[in-house]
């Protein structure tokens, strides 16, 4: 929840919007903004009824969490997620305005959709449906770019030179593997055992 409040301060969020999209009870998270407001995290105000929430920058701990939560729950992480049942996969980063944003660059707020570039091999049909499942997560557009491993190395032209010279954020891949026989197994679901007929005789009929 913090994650989604803090990776655009420009945002504001009501409770049963944070409630929805994180699938945290209500009570949970009012209890989780009256914490983060008396730490100074962030700010509420009233219209109506409905009260909404967005980051305070002018903390001295807005810094410091946003960076480590946004890397570990905020966009890279449900990109990462959303990619890591794709093969093929060598890197992922994060580019163009949003990852500006998240490095320090002054520019618009908040940015309207995600760019992804996608390093290796992987199926593209995999790649764009993973993208689908992230979009639906994030709220945002997700463009998809693919090229190969050593693009960033070895490649040239217009688009690279700008994607290269501008900031990436490295898209956390860590469930992710190349070879299909080496990702996790699925946890098997325990099957249901029906009960075992009763051989107990029927009792007989009463004249």
């Amino acid at each position: 929840m913090l994650a989604l409040i803090l990776g655009d301060p420009s945002i504001e969020h009501s409770l049963a919007e944070l409630a929805e999209r994180t699938g945290i009870p209500y009570a949970s998270v009012h209890r989780e903004v009256e914490r983060a407001g008396a730490s100074g995290l962030v700010t509420s105000r009233l219209v109506g009824r409905t009260r909404l929430i967005r980051a305070d920058p002018a903390s001295p701990y807005f810094g410091g969490l946003s960076d480590v939560l946004v890397k570990a729950f905020g966009v890279p992480w449900v990109l990462g997620e959303a990619l890591a049942g794709v093969s093929g996969i060598d890197a992922a980063y994060v580019y163009g305005s949003w990852a500006a944003r998240f490095s320090g660059e002054e520019g618009d707020r908040p940015v309207g959709d995600i760019d992804i570039l996608v390093l290796g091999g992987p199926d593209r049909d995999e790649v764009y449906a993973a993208a689908s499942t992230a979009e639906r997560r994030l709220e945002r557009a997700v463009q998809v770019t693919i090229r190969s491993t050593d693009w960033l190395t070895e490649g040239s032209g217009t688009f690279h030179d700008t994607v290269a010279g501008r900031p990436m954020v490295p898209v956390p891949l860590m469930t992710t593997r190349t070879d299909p026989e080496d990702r996790l197994p699925a946890v098997p679901r325990p099957r249901r055992r029906r009960s075992a007929p009763s051989t107990a005789p029927k009792p007989s009929p009463r004249r």
